[in-house]
């Protein structure tokens, strides 16, 4: 649901420095917003304020959220210390493998575009319209 980011109250959290928000802020301009933020039902940040605060910087007026009915704090803070906690990086051969792919997709070879070509000609020949 879209939330008006006015709305949003930030109370204390356990992370304390943000870090830098620069990458963050590019992905937000060049893919959008990927996973929501989460709130409660009265507009308290559960999770997400590095998105929150990286699309108040970007001029957002309204983000995506996930709106929780959790009144309990001690939940907010399981649920704040869990999503900051749970996650996996890629591995580097993962990272590198990732590239490599789309390396590929971005600068196929000469038979790949050839093919490509061919694909894209077919399909425009046999489009219903």
């Amino acid at each position: 649901m879209l939330v008006d980011i006015n709305q949003i109250q930030v109370s204390k959290r356990v992370r304390k420095d943000l870090g830098d928000l620069t990458p963050l802020m590019d992905s937000l301009k060049r893919y959008g917003l990927l996973n929501p933020i989460t709130i409660t039902k009265d507009y308290k940040l559960i999770a997400g304020q590095r998105r929150l605060e990286s699309a108040r910087l970007l001029g957002w007026t309204t983000i995506d959220a996930v709106v929780v009915d959790i009144k309990d704090p001690v939940t907010r803070l399981e649920i704040e210390l869990e999503e900051n906690t749970q996650r996996s990086n890629f591995t580097e051969l993962e990272l590198l493998e990732g590239y490599k792919q789309l390396e590929k997709l971005r600068n196929p070879g000469f038979f790949r575009r050839i093919w490509n070509a061919i694909k894209a000609f077919f399909k425009k020949l046999f489009k219903k319209d």
